[in-house]
């Protein structure tokens, strides 16, 4: 049963079974992440020293896993307070609630994120300009 505040970006801890064979992790809708997922997207083999991301969204909720590797996620919050994550444990996942910006950096070799949302992709729920975020536009 899901306790913790989900109005700012939170580091989850997914449930990790281990085993001699190899360790498992999972997530179910509701158990975990306080969404059920509608869309799953995944980011691998970024060129050294690329960034992703580098948007907000309007209403959308998202759950990112570092699969393998590792990479760093930027958020700010809407008064321009800057936060890094550093995912480096597929037993981990960050929720980012919709109004935080966001980009994703410092990719290493052969890293994988997967991207669970609460909504479809729609356009119309980016923001995508930086200044626009801070209401400086």
């Amino acid at each position: 049963m899901m306790q913790s505040n989900f109005s700012k970006p939170t580091i989850i801890s997914l449930p990790k079974i281990t085993d001699v064979r190899g360790n498992l992790s999972f997530l179910q809708n509701g158990d975990q992440i306080p969404f059920d997922i509608k869309r799953v997207f995944w980011i691998y083999d970024v060129p050294g020293g690329e960034k992703r991301g580098g948007h907000a969204f309007k209403t959308q909720r998202e759950l990112i896993i570092v699969l393998s590797g590792s990479l760093d996620i930027v958020v700010v919050d809407p008064s321009g307070t800057e936060t890094k994550f550093c995912l480096n444990r597929s037993y981990n996942a960050l929720f980012i609630p919709p109004m935080y910006w966001r980009h994703l950096e410092n990719f290493s070799t052969n890293s994988v994120s997967v991207h669970l949302s609460d909504a479809e992709f729609s356009e119309e729920d980016y923001i995508r300009d930086f200044d626009q975020f801070l209401g400086k536009n």
